[in-house]
């Protein structure tokens, strides 16, 4: 995250050939800019909002969460990646079944991504038996056998698809899989989207108080890491909680604080709760 934050930040400023002083002067020391624009350091949500401000880069040109990829084919990968960004789920679950893009899959890190996808598209258009298959065959496809972001989020899907059949003991068994052991991992963006999955596995079953939980630790895990990513995503299922638990004051403050997360920072937001 922190090498293509750092190149599309440089590419800007190359592209209105300022210098890096020039950049930094009055928001942060040149050797700073340089360190990030060389992936070396991650800026806070502030100082990337000043830059991009002097560099006239509306936020949404930017990509802080990563797809997997599940070919050495870009092409097939950069598709991959439309259609997520897209929610096209049906569309991509006919481009994944393609014996274009099975041929491709050479490695055992590619075929765990690859099911990994296959599941989420079965979960978004209603297939929860094989959306559950998906995520067993990624987890059993893990080449390592240990840990990785991917193997996180698959076992957190599997605990929200428990949580939609209201089979609680399973759905909190996933999610302590899922977190096991996550202060010791390298820090990824795409942690974030684990809480929130937590969180909104508890709201399925009507655990409000361990969701709220969930989200408060997700928000402090964000920003600790000088993160935005899923922020807003956060603070709006912290507005649909207060409000059944009919504690207006606390709707209030988290939907105006999504609402600035996502005037910042374009963040789509997910509003498909029931």
């Amino acid at each position: 995250m922190s090498s293509q934050l750092g190149i599309t930040l440089k590419q800007f400023r190359l592209q209105q050939r300022l210098s890096q002083a020039t950049v930094a002067t009055g928001i942060c020391a040149q050797s700073m800019l340089s360190a990030i624009e060389n992936g070396k350091y991650t800026p806070n949500a502030t100082l990337l909002m000043r830059l991009c401000q002097r560099l006239k880069i509306s936020l949404d040109q930017l990509s802080l969460a990563e797809n997997f990829t599940i070919s050495d084919l870009e092409q097939v990968n950069d598709r991959l990646a439309q259609l997520c960004d897209h929610h096209r789920y049906a569309d991509l679950r006919e481009f994944l079944l393609t014996d274009a893009v099975q041929a491709r899959l050479t490695t055992d890190v590619q075929l765990e991504a690859y099911y990994y996808y296959l599941g989420i598209t079965d979960f978004q258009l209603g297939h929860l038996a094989d959306a559950q298959q998906q995520f067993q065959l990624a987890l059993a496809s893990n080449p390592a056998q240990h840990q990785t972001t991917l193997s996180r989020l698959c076992w957190m899907s599997l605990a929200l698809i428990h949580a939609n059949r209201q089979q609680a003991n399973a759905s909190e068994e996933a999610m302590k899989q899922a977190v096991t052991q996550l202060k010791m991992a390298p820090y990824e963006a795409n942690l974030n989207s684990l809480f929130y999955l937590a969180a909104f596995s508890h709201l399925k079953l009507n655990h409000l108080t361990a969701a709220t939980q969930w989200l408060e630790s997700g928000i402090s895990f964000a920003t600790d890491h000088d993160s935005h990513y899923m922020l807003a995503n956060d603070y709006h299922l912290l507005a649909v909680i207060a409000s059944r638990s009919e504690q207006i004051d606390q709707q209030r403050t988290a939907q105006a604080t999504e609402h600035v997360l996502t005037t910042l920072f374009h963040e789509s937001i997910y509003d498909r709760l029931d």
